[in-house]
């Protein structure tokens, strides 16, 4: 058999009918999640946007929807003996939630350096988390020696027949949830979730538009549609871990390929910035990968879908609470927002008095402030002082810096 014609084999096993087998087989353990309206996300994209609420599931993410499936079609003997896979985060916690629920052991492999957050839950939940390698391709090498060893049954958290048609699920919903939708936006990571997807919503409503969207640091579904196969890029680290895979899953591009209508690809930039704007206008919070939709519109990258109905799916939440912190900051940089400058001022007593009522004035919130007087001006009569301010927007930190020179304050860098 070729190569094409391997990966055709492969794809030919998922139909519609195992979305709708799949929807029956979850219902009561998986939630229906929410499609919310967004007035306040539409303004700010153009379109009329939907938000698919899928960071509200249980574990987090919608990777419990292949995973409770695959799960539930195990034989009684597999069960007994336990699953295991490869995977960092949500995966993980899905098979851990899951597995508890439905009485199955569950082993995890996870890099040596996954997140304390999210080794801690699964934990909680009751799997073995075992620590192997420095990235989940060498995670996989250890799970593979416990499939042998074990007996387990290897669930791959993208890939899996049952996992895309559990994924599936998500696009049934979304026809009956948002009546005449025009398109869906998706985020790319295996290719699982757009493969189910857009298998369900093709098959039922084939004017309907798939849009995936990839990290510009991990555009793995985008090499494949290049080289006409999967392929293993290199990747770099990306606020959007959860995308963060190599080489899309065979069987999933090719379900994918003739059935997305568009794939973009967002920076790190826009992936904080929607994080932000989500937090703030939806009052949710959104790890990167779920956030991806929303980047590519804010990024220009989806003007086609201006004055159309569109769903975005907020695909998962489980973003480590230290890192979400330092997100929300960067993204009010980014915003413009957040504003750092250094100025020269005089060192004579009511010289940083003046600074700081001259900023209260413009109504400008200080975050930090810090004095330098060992490496500042050659001029003893003055000092240096590196300041973090909060404004309203860019207009206003521009008022800001026109009323510190008026008060004869030199502001030496900006940003």
């Amino acid at each position: 058999m070729t190569t094409t014609a391997a990966y055709a084999h492969a794809a030919s096993d998922v139909s519609f009918d195992d979305i709708v087998e799949a929807r029956r087989r979850i219902a009561g353990g998986v939630m229906v999640t929410p499609c919310v309206e967004s007035p306040a996300l539409s303004a700010v994209t153009g379109a009329r946007i939907f938000c698919k609420q899928e960071y509200q599931q249980r574990a987090g993410s919608f990777k419990e929807r292949g995973a409770c499936n695959a799960m539930l079609l195990l034989g009684n003997e597999a069960r007994a003996r336990g699953v295991t896979a490869a995977s960092a985060g949500n995966h993980a916690l899905a098979l851990a939630l899951h597995g508890a629920r439905l009485g199955i052991p569950v082993t995890v492999v996870m890099p040596q350096h996954a997140p304390l957050v999210k080794q801690r839950r699964c934990r909680e939940l009751g799997a073995r988390v075992m620590l192997h390698g420095e990235n989940i391709a060498e995670a996989r090498l250890r799970a593979d020696e416990l499939v042998k060893a074990e007996g387990l049954t290897y669930i791959n958290g993208f890939n899996d027949a049952a996992i895309v048609a559990g994924q599936g699920t998500i696009g049934l919903e979304l026809l009956e949830q948002v009546p005449d939708l025009d398109a869906i936006v998706v985020p790319i990571g295996g290719g699982g979730l757009i493969a189910g997807i857009a298998l369900a919503v093709k098959h039922l409503a084939p004017q309907v538009r798939i849009v995936g969207v990839e990290p510009e640091r991990c555009a793995s579904y985008m090499a494949a549609l290049a080289a006409g196969k999967p392929v293993k890029i290199a990747a770099t680290a990306t606020l959007a871990d959860g995308l963060a895979v190599p080489e899309v899953g065979a069987r999933s591009f090719e379900i994918a390929r003739t059935r997305v209508d568009e794939v973009v690809t967002v920076d790190e930039n826009d992936i904080a910035l929607a994080i932000l704007r989500l937090a703030e206008m939806e009052k949710g919070v959104v790890e990167g990968a779920g956030a991806s939709p929303l980047a590519a519109f804010l990024a220009g990258k989806l003007g086609s879908l201006a004055g159309k109905r569109v769903a975005l799916v907020l695909c998962g939440g489980n973003i480590d609470p230290m890192v979400f912190g330092r997100v929300i900051e960067q993204g009010l940089a980014i915003d413009g927002r957040l504003v750092r400058f250094t100025a020269v001022i005089s060192d004579r007593p009511g010289g940083l008095a003046d600074l700081a009522s001259t900023l209260a004035r413009c109504g400008a919130s200080v975050q930090d402030i810090l004095h330098e007087r060992t490496f500042a001006e050659p001029d003893v009569s003055k000092v240096m002082v590196q300041c973090i301010v909060e404004v309203r927007d860019r207009a206003h930190s521009e008022e800001l810096f026109r009323a510190l020179e008026e008060r004869g304050v030199r502001v030496i860098s900006r940003g």
